[in-house]
Order: C-alpha cells, then structure tokens, then sequence
C-alpha cells in the first residue's frame, strides 16, 4: 500500500499550472474594476451626496438617514450591474482573520420580489457575535454586535466560481459600545494622531489642515504544494513544521533570493495580482526572497486605514487563489526550522493635505527644522513606549522569528544611518543662540541637513525600527499579523508625543522665547532624552544584548511577559489621552491575547503528541522490526551484523526519549490545563509544556535521518521546499 507522503509526492511532480488570462496588457484598464471607487460614487451619486461622502471620508463627518438610503441604492446598483446578489459587512474580528455575514439583495414582495438595499443595512449590520473572542467584555448569552461602516475604506466586490459579494468594510462593537476588532482602535489613533500632527504643523505652515499616516506593508509569505501540505497534519493544523530535519541544500548558497520566478510560482503571482488590482490594492512589486521557497509582495504606498483593509484583504485572496494552482500559502512566522522566517515590513509615514511628507528633509531651513520635529518626536514616542511597541507585535508565531538570524531581536531600537545620526549629535552638542536677528532664526545653528536620497540611509536589517530615507520601517511586524495592532499603538504614541511637544513649546513661547528658539529648545531636549534607544550596529549580536541591558533597554523575549506593557500605567494614561481603549477594552484585549496564546501552544502539543504517537513512531519500529529479522537472518547463517545492531540501538534510543517526553508532555499539559489565571496559564504554556518541543523534535529529526526513506511518513524538507 503506498504511503500518503508517496502520494502526495506523484502528485506534486505531476502538477500542471492552469492558464491564467489577464483581464487586459495594460493594468490601467481594470484596476479597480470591483471596487466602488471615487469615479464609480461620481457615476452613480448626486453631485450633492457624492460630495458629503467625499467630506465623510476625509472629515469624518456623519452622513444623515437620507443620503445614506441614496449612497445605499447606488451601491445596489453598481453592485447587481456588476453581477453581485449578496452584500456583506466584512469586518476584522480578534480573530486574526476577517469575517462577513452574507445577506442577499432579493427581498419577497406581494407581487413577487425586489432587490433591496437600504440606507440602514448598509450603515449597520447584526451578526451574532456571541462566538467571537471578546475577552469577558460580553456574556455568552448575549449575542448582539454591531457592525458599522466604515466610509473612508471603499466597498469592493468580491468574486468566486459561486457568485459575487459586495463587501462593505466596518468596525465592530459589543451592544454596549467597547470595540471587539482591530479597525475601530485604529481609526481612533489616526484621528489623534492627524489632530496633534496639524497642530504641531500650523509652527511651519498654517496651510496644512490635514495629516494622514501612510503605510505601504511588504508581505513575505512560503508556497508548498497542496498534496505535500495536506500530508504533513502539523502544517495543516498549527501552519508551521513541527518536526523536519533541515534539508542538506537550504539557503546557505543564498541562490534563490531574487533569482527566477519558478513558472509555476510565477503563473500564481500573476493570477493573484489580477485579482488584487481588479479590488483596488496596488501591488507594485513580487520577487523571490531568501530562503527556498520564500515569496515577497508589496504595494504602493497608501493611507495607512486602506492599506490595512488591503493587506487583510490580500492574505485570504492569496489563500483563495492558491488552491486554484494546488499551492497553500504559509503565512507562519517560521515555517521550518532552520531557514528565514516571514515578516510582514511596515514602512510608516506623515503626509499633510498639501502633499509634504513630513519625514523628508527639506533643502531649506525652515523644512529642515519642521523635519526635525516630526523626526525627532517619533524617536521620542518609540523610546518612551518602546515596550509597548514590542507588546502591539508579539505572537505565539512572531516568537519563533524575532531575534533569529533573519528578523530584528526583541530589543526595540532605532537605526537612522550615519549621516542622521551625527546630526542629531551635532544638534546635541551645539549652542542655541538666541542672539540672532530674524530673517536668520530659522538656522539656529542647525548643521546642514544632507538632502536624503530615497534609501540612502541603507537598511539594517537588524533594526526593529529603522529610518529608510523618508519613512520608518518596522521590521518586527510577523507576515500573519494584522498590522493595526502595532499601528494602533505606533500612532497612538506619535499623538501623544505631539502633544507634549506642542505644550513645551508653547511654554517657552510664553516666556519669551521666539518660536524657532522654543521648536529647537525642546527638539534638543528630546535627543538627549531618547538618545539610548538610538542603535547603528548589529542587532543580532550578544554584544548588542550586553549593550542594551546596559542602556536599560528591555529584552522581553517571549509573548505572556511581553502583553504586561498593555496594562502599565503609562500605557493607562497613554489609551486615556488618546481615547484608543477604555480600561474594559485594553483589559479584554490582554486577556484575549493571552488566550490566543496558549491555545495555540495547547494546539500544538497536542499535534506534536498525535503525529509523534500514530506516524513518526509507528514507522521506526516497523523499520526496527524489519532490521532485527535481519540481523536474525544473518545469524541463522553465521554473519555478525554490527552495522544494523548499532542502528537497532539507536532507534531504540531516540523512541525512547521521544515517546518519554511525549508523555510527560502529557502530563504536564493537565496540569497547566487546572490554572485558572490566564497570565499564568499563557506563561506554563510558555515555560513547561513548550519546553518538552525541541527535545522531541530533535530525537525525531534524528529517527527521519536513520529510518528507511520509502517508509518514513512525513514528506520532508527537501520535498517542502524545493519541489516547485
């Protein structure tokens, strides 16, 4: 009979790419097709209703019951043209994942049926919610939620063999008003942080009214072969390997980064790409990365709300388009043991209504110091919070990645390059005048500025938070997170670092000091305040960890301990400042992802224990079985096997030691299973169970190496990542 794994293996060389057709040579023609875009409003709205929506999305004005009912009928309309019969509100639980419940437009009537769509479905919707995580914010037995839309995220269609949907994006919210997704905190932020950002901007230019952050998120993702995927439970179940010896090739001759796009990858990259322009998301660029098998994409840049919807929106479509090509996307932080893992980059920025980006240097004072401002403040924010930043990233999965030889450590820090960073020093060291006649009190003494290329600051890969020219990259965000978590948090630390800045400019002003003496008091005070965090070498090295410990920069290595900075009171006075998170809601939240947490490790154990006890375990002995009647043969004929003897021992050996640790693996999953504290629960998890893993998988990394390989069950490495 043949195994699952010489299956799964026929059908993985045997693989044909189905054609794939774009919708026309020049992307300009269809992007955007499905979505309900600003050209599409103008089409199908009254000038009147189409420019209240306009506001909306830019002001965050209320659209009253009336126009609502109008944008609604348009939106049917566009949407049936388009061939939709559903509508749903598409929302971002704490989950992880997205979610919608599905309404169709039909509607009986007494002489048949309509289709209908109203102002107040598209404004609000109901699911049961009373499944979803809420962190004791509800009671089971309540299950009323609300969905609400979000206007400034455009509505899209959403196609499949079955039919088409138009999705409306939305927050979510408990009956009582606490929000239960990651949309609602985010837009909260961003509103606090344009407010304290035009503020600080009326210093330099009373024309800005408007400051939006800008995101664009470069998305690292794995490929495997269906067959070879569903062969393997533990990357079926937990998205990771939990067992696999490294394959003798991997990514030591560092071959596959930007090389040739198998066709096969290729065919899917296309047909993935269709699909995402046709919904409006900007993908711009596709490449190998670095280890086998390892994939990137990313967009252009865009407001930092869209970009979010459009990355959530990415990650189902790429799972959704891979199975037409037979691949399964691994979205997991570490995948395989041994290679690089997946990041999911953030790279951040301001831009105001007149189109400046606040984060570039300027070729004349005046830009210079407004840079300088907006510089300087964000390196303030991440090292007043820096462990809340660390806490807004961290995952059961991201655990496995950070720190490792691909991927930024634990250790929040700032790279700015040379040329910044001995800026900022001159400005440190140098002598505020303020004996200075007027036309020249935008020099201050501020050292020539380098006009920054884009880039030119070259990027430390080993930096958690790095200066790239124009923007700052967050490197630690893990590729399956939803980036508003530590968006959320980094905007929530910008408006409130903003608006203690503008205080204690706005205090030297009062005394007496001119405007541009005050900006560069208080621009100094911060560099030597946050100076520690400021780091240009190499984050991976011991030294570094030495050198940080020494600075007083934490290194919180594992999630559960991690979570703590959501509930310090610094974090209390930052989500009360901004208004990002009640107390209820930040509790909940922790609580929420401490449970996601060991859950997840509680999955995993038991994956580990199953594969372990019915696969790996089975397969040695029938190997030994057959190496023992050997062994026995040879001495019914008088021949001394010490080879197969040997070999017998050694299976002996490493079944031992895993079906051991199996075990009280086992029992150590029942004890932690009786804490009640889920602080507690998250950090046994954490420190006792998981700490039987790499003692189990070594032993059977070992047994896969010395059983027969037509009889060992899992597909392998070698299979995993190089079979295209």
């Amino acid at each position: 009979m043949k195994s699952l794994r010489t299956i799964a293996l026929k059908e993985a060389q045997n693989r044909i790419s189905p054609e794939v057709k774009s919708p026309s040579s020049k992307i300009s023609d269809f992007y955007g097709s499905n979505v309900f875009d600003k050209k599409k409003m103008r089409d199908f709205l009254s000038k009147d209703v189409y420019e209240k929506l306009i506001s909306s999305i830019n002001q965050g004005e209320l659209i009253n019951s009336d126009d609502a009912n109008q944008i609604a009928t348009a939106m049917k309309a566009w949407a049936i043209g388009a061939g939709a019969t559903h509508y749903t509100h598409w929302f971002q639980p704490l989950t992880g994942t997205t979610a919608e419940k599905h309404d169709s437009f039909f509607e009986p009537s007494g002489d048949g049926a309509i289709e209908k769509f109203s102002g107040s479905a598209l404004v609000q919707q109901e699911p049961d919610a009373s499944s979803f995580p809420n962190g004791g914010i509800r009671n089971t037995f309540e299950a009323r939620g609300y969905t609400a839309w979000d206007p400034s995220s455009p509505a899209f269609i959403m196609e499949s063999k079955a039919g088409k949907t138009l999705c409306i994006p939305t927050v979510f919210v408990s009956y009582t008003g606490e929000a239960l997704d990651y949309k609602a905190p985010l837009l909260k932020a961003l509103a606090a942080l344009d407010k304290a950002a035009v503020d600080v901007c009326q210093y330099f230019d009373k024309s800005i009214t408007k400051v939006n952050a800008s995101l664009g998120i470069e998305q690292e993702y794995f490929l495997v072969d269906e067959s070879l995927f569903n062969a393997r439970p533990d990357l079926l179940l937990t998205g990771r390997t939990l067992f696999g010896h490294m394959s003798a090739k991997g990514q030591q001759l560092e071959d596959h980064y930007f090389g040739s796009i198998p066709e096969r990858v290729f065919t899917f990259m296309v047909d993935f790409e269709n699909e995402a322009l046709k919904l409006g998301i900007p993908l711009k660029t596709r490449h190998n990365e670095v280890a086998p098998s390892q994939f990137e994409c990313a967009p252009i840049y865009e407001e930092i709300n869209l970009a979010i919807d459009h990355n959530q929106l990415l990650m189902d479509l790429m799972e959704k388009v891979a199975r037409r090509h037979h691949f399964r996307v691994l979205l997991h932080e570490k995948p395989y043991a041994g290679i690089n893992g997946s990041g999911k980059h953030n790279n951040w920025s301001l831009i105001t209504d007149t189109g400046k980006n606040l984060l570039a240097p300027g070729k004349t004072p005046k830009n210079n110091l407004m840079f300088l401002a907006f510089f300087v403040n964000t390196i303030k924010a991440v090292s007043e919070h820096a462990d809340l930043l660390r806490a807004s990233i961290a995952s059961v999965s991201n655990d496995h990645r950070l720190g490792a030889n691909e991927a930024p450590p634990a250790i929040i820090s700032i790279f700015l390059g040379s040329q910044l960073n001995d800026v900022l020093d001159e400005i440190e060291h140098s002598r505020i005048s303020k004996k200075i006649k007027e036309d020249n009190a935008l020099w201050l003494g501020i050292p020539k500025i380098p006009q920054i290329l884009l880039d030119n600051t070259d990027r430390n890969r080993t930096s958690p938070f790095a200066f790239t020219g124009n923007k700052f990259e967050l490197r630690a965000v893990g590729s399956s997170a939803n980036s508003s978590a530590p968006m959320t948090i980094l905007n929530a630390i910008m408006a409130e670092q903003l608006v203690k800045f503008k205080a204690e400019v706005d205090k030297l002003i009062k005394k007496g000091d001119k405007k541009d003496i005050a900006l560069l008091t208080v621009i100094k005070k911060y560099i030597k305040e946050s100076k520690n965090i400021r780091f240009e070498g190499n984050g991976y090295s011991q030294e570094w960890e030495d050198e940080a410990a020494a600075r007083g920069l934490s290194n919180i290595k594992t999630t559960p301990k991690a979570l703590d900075a959501y509930l310090t009171e610094k974090s209390a006075e930052l989500f009360a400042a901004t208004g990002i998170y009640s107390p209820r809601e930040i509790h909940a939240r922790h609580e929420i992802m401490l449970e996601n947490f060991y859950k997840k490790l509680q999955i995993e154990a038991r994956v580990m224990g199953e594969v372990a006890n019915t696969a790996i375990i089975p397969a040695a002995i029938a190997y030994q079985n057959s190496l023992i009647e050997n062994v026995q043969g040879l001495k019914a004929i008088g021949v001394d096997s010490k080879v197969s003897i040997d070999i017998v021992k050694k299976l002996s050996e490493h079944l031992e030691i895993v079906k051991t640790n199996i075990d009280a693996m086992l029992e150590e999953r029942k004890v932690t299973n009786k804490i009640e504290d889920t602080r507690e629960k998250a950090i046994a998890y954490d420190e006792k169970v998981k700490s039987y893993f790499d003692t189990i998988r070594y032993h059977a990394d070992k047994l896969e190496q010395i059983v027969d390989d037509s009889v060992w069950p899992l597909p392998k490495f070698r299979e995993l990542l190089f079979m295209k």
